[in-house]
């Protein structure tokens, strides 16, 4: 019976590495995803043309303080814009007061989004304060600012729950930090839609332009990987915890009988 034991605290022991390494793993992708600018890319067919077209102020315009949604999104579509959840980004000539196409020397210049602006209203017609509070849009961009920090929070806590578990040498804790991480992957899989129907609703209101392509960039991506990742990892947190107490209980029966 003993080397039925050893090999069952095997199987546990490798499940709960495995969880680790998955846990890991989505929480640096998460933390990628937030801290890069790539969730959504517009593609312009000829950038040069429409920097040039607009005139020099498109990089003040975009930098502005006063700059309202349409304003920067109206960039972003004539200037190889990206957004992240934190910061806008567009492509402009290094030299905007003096471009001339077919000037080819181009330089990415970001800016973040404030705190303010992370829960700013927005109206139903971008730009127009008169036009009313669209509330999907401002709720749907507000929880896609708060749920990445809420999920690796979980994460976190959950890492420090496994802590206390090898201190305690116990496996039974680990049910906890399943549970956390399977919250953390909720968490995840809302972030990702809310950014979806965000930017689905915003594409309604400011269609894209005829020579403008939209798609999600690899920092959305690394989200939905993140995502399937921690409901793994919480689904074998769970399974070695719960076993390893059964198996416990019956061992315990076992003896006394």
């Amino acid at each position: 019976y003993s080397s039925k034991g050893t090999m069952m605290d095997n199987r546990f022991a490798t499940a709960l590495v495995i969880a680790c390494v998955l846990s890991l793993i989505s929480t640096i992708y998460m933390a990628a995803s937030i801290g890069t600018d790539f969730w959504y890319e517009y593609h312009t067919l000829s950038p040069a043309e429409n920097v040039s077209e607009a005139g020099r102020s498109i990089w003040d315009e975009f930098v502005s303080e006063e700059a309202d949604e349409k304003t920067y999104t109206d960039a972003l579509f004539r200037c190889n814009g990206t957004v992240g959840l934190w910061r806008r980004c567009i492509t402009i000539p290094k030299n905007p007061h003096w471009y001339s196409p077919p000037e080819t020397d181009m330089t990415t210049n970001c800016i973040s989004f404030s705190l303010s602006d992370q829960f700013m209203e927005k109206y139903i017609e971008p730009g127009n304060h008169n036009s009313g509070t669209d509330l999907n849009r401002t709720y749907l961009w507000r929880l896609q600012f708060l749920l990445p920090f809420v999920s690796l929070g979980l994460m976190c806590f959950g890492a420090l729950i496994g802590l206390c578990a090898c201190a305690c040498r116990s496996l039974y804790p680990a049910i906890a930090t399943g549970v956390l991480h399977f919250l953390a992957g909720l968490c995840t899989l809302g972030l990702v839609g809310c950014y979806v129907a965000g930017i689905e609703l915003l594409h309604k209101k400011l269609p894209l332009p005829d020579d403008v392509r939209g798609e999600f960039g690899w920092s959305f991506c690394l989200a939905c990987v993140s995502a399937p990742l921690q409901f793994m990892a919480a689904a074998l947190f769970i399974w070695a915890a719960r076993t390893n107490r059964k198996e416990f209980t019956l061992l315990k029966a076992y003896r006394v009988a």
